[in-house]
């Protein structure tokens, strides 16, 4: 995520580079760059500071105005005459900088409300009556913000610059339960209201609870985008994947959120997700914006409460009896709360369980089906809700899917149209990280972050840890590294899977285990879960054997009875259970079935009728 400060700081670097780039008719005067204007004429009342801690900081002495002037980013957009957003994403490509592209993940296609529908609320209607008269709104706000009204629902519409992305209705009538009667236009773009209002040098953005608190604190001289869905946490809050590119660049960023429990959800997922380091939390003398109008309360305390906004740095240290609330939460978990995704066979189901804020080690010998077992996995947990980013560092994207997709039909060849179906089940549950060969591991956990915080991927997985960058006798890094794997899973509440190869074994007969694992033994030690793919690879033989026609004698007989594979599961921090469980394979669709007489399931229903 760049913003404004981190490429201000990068330019400021090369503040005479990029000075002989913007104006290059400017001349070096001791430690200034001077030249007579942003048009870069003649002259020297412009003047541009080249080193030391004003490195980047301009004036044009001969204006007089206090817009001329700032970092080398508002010289950027003077020179330009673009805006300050078009700026940053000139000046990152100028650094050869940008943020991180999900090229497997396809936005929805979403459409335009009608234009139409926009009706000007009239003189002395009920809504103008309401929104004057009770919520103490001026005739200016409201046509600011372009209301209508649809007989007696308020029409706000969701504006950037002269484009109507979003169209919503809230009735002036409340429901028998004191409810609000609220409506959108279908197939709308989840966005921010009031972006055609927000100046375009602003570098900190105010968001709130509701449109006319934000139209109230626009009134109270402090432009403001409010949240489409309220507060709450989960869906509720989708929108910040469309708006993450238009945030991404502004420094500060004040909650003003109701001091309630959906308002508390709202901060903190808001928080997670756009970056701790630059939230900042508002406290007003009432409940929200518009009460603090309505009880008369001054353009010079709001001014306060904002300049007081408390920041959310960690408080590491808290009394145990801080957390008693989660804990009952571990107890009784709360009905729709995410505690873990299932295997997707029935024998272990109750025993193992994916849990959020867990690290998890696959390992095996090469070849006896770890990545594909699971890849099984992952189908069951994007089942049942997850969304998954896949680093497959081994194989290309296009052969990954082709097995996952294979999986996830049940069938060896499924129809194109079976194909784009469950290509489309994927959509908002998929994400991989396109790079096949060595990922540097900063590179990998900055992905990571951007995914989580952009698309809410709560399952990661790495396959393989060998492929990660790191030296295999470097026991050092390899350490380091799984401990900010830890650090990332715990902060982000979130679950990370690593494949592991294991040391060279004489036999493959013989079932491997966490011990086996290659590099350092910090991996099994830090990982809360130990998992160990193993194929039968004798009974494969005999199979053989049976398939060319020779006969089988006793032994052969009773082992060709044997599973096709098991998964053991070696370690598991948080579980009581560890032990093995039988798989059989079936080569047409590569899933693991729980029972030699199962059949393959098909986790996307399909009907070419």
């Amino acid at each position: 995520m760049n913003n404004f400060k981190k490429i201000s700081g990068l330019l400021a670097q090369r503040t005479e580079e990029v000075a002989r780039y913007l104006l290059p008719n400017g001349k070096k005067s001791s430690s200034e760059w001077c030249v007579g204007n942003v048009q870069g004429e003649a002259g020297d009342s412009l003047k541009l500071h080249l080193t030391g801690n004003k490195a980047g900081i301009w004036c044009d002495f001969a204006t007089g105005n206090n817009d001329d002037k700032g970092d080398l980013l508002d010289l950027w957009a003077a020179v330009r005459r673009i805006k300050l957003s078009e700026a940053l994403k000139e000046a990152e490509g100028y650094l050869g900088i940008g943020n991180q592209k999900f090229e497997a993940h396809q936005s929805k296609k979403f459409v335009k409300p009608p234009i139409e529908k926009i009706k000007s609320a009239k003189p002395k209607s009920p809504i103008m009556c309401y929104l004057m008269n009770e919520r103490k709104l001026t005739i200016d706000t409201i046509e600011k913000f372009r209301i209508g009204e649809n007989g007696r629902e308020i029409v706000f519409p969701y504006w950037r610059d002269d484009d109507l992305v979003r169209v919503k209705y809230i009735s002036i009538d409340r429901k028998t339960d004191g409810g609000k009667n609220i409506r959108c236009e279908s197939n709308c773009e989840p966005c921010l209201f009031g972006w055609h209002l927000i100046p375009s040098d602003s570098r900190s953005i105010r968001l709130c609870e509701g449109e006319i608190d934000a139209m109230t604190l626009y009134q109270y001289g402090f432009p403001t985008l409010s949240v489409p869905f309220g507060g709450g946490s989960g869906d509720k809050q989708n929108w910040i994947e469309y708006e993450f590119d238009r945030l991404a660049g502004f420094d500060e960023i004040f909650l003003c959120f109701d001091p309630d429990k959906s308002g508390y959800e709202a901060i903190a997922e808001i928080v997670s997700r756009l970056g701790r380091h630059r939230c900042r939390i508002v406290e007003l003398p009432y409940k929200d914006p518009n009460e603090c109008l309505q009880k008369s309360i001054s353009k010079e305390i709001i001014q306060k409460c904002f300049d007081q906004a408390r920041t959310l740095d960690p408080e590491e240290l808290k009394p145990a009896s801080a957390f008693v609330d989660q804990v009952i939460g571990e107890f009784y978990p709360k009905e729709g709360t995410v505690i873990g995704y299932n295997p997707p066979w029935k024998f272990p189901q109750g025993k193992i369980l994916f849990r959020p804020n867990e690290l998890s080690i696959w390992t095996g010998i090469n070849g006896h089906g770890k990545s594909q077992l699971l890849g099984h996995v992952i189908l069951q947990a994007m089942k049942e809700g997850a969304r998954v980013c896949i680093a497959s560092l081994e194989i290309k994207p296009k052969k990954l899917l082709m097995r996952l997709t294979r999986q996830a039909a049940g069938l060896k060849e499924p129809t194109e149209e079976y194909i784009r179906a469950i290509h489309q089940w994927y959509e908002d549950k998929l994400w991989l990280f396109d790079l096949v060969g060595t990922a540097k591991t900063d590179r990998l956990l900055d992905v990571f972050l951007y995914a989580h915080q952009r698309y809410r991927i709560d399952f990661f997985v790495i396959d393989s840890f060998m492929k990660c960058g790191i030296p295999e006798d470097d026991y050092n890094s390899q350490k380091a590294f799984i401990e900010k794997m830890c650090d990332f899973k715990n902060q982000y509440d979130c679950q990370i899977h690593i494949v592991a190869h294991p040391c060279k074994s004489d036999s493959e007969t013989e079932m491997l285990g966490k011990l086996n694992v290659k590099g350092t033994g910090a991996m099994t030690d830090l990982a809360d879960n130990c998992f160990t793919v193993w194929r039968n690879k004798a009974k494969e033989e005999i199979v053989q054997i049976k398939l060319n026609g020779k006969t089988l004698d006793v032994k052969q007989t009773k082992k060709i009875e044997e599973c096709d594979c098991i998964w053991r599961c070696d370690k598991q921090r948080n579980g009581e259970w560890e032990g093995k469980t039988a798989l059989w394979f079936d080569p047409e669709s590569f899933q693991y079935l729980g029972n030699a007489r199962n059949k393959p399931i098909q986790f996307v229903e399909f009907s070419n009728n």
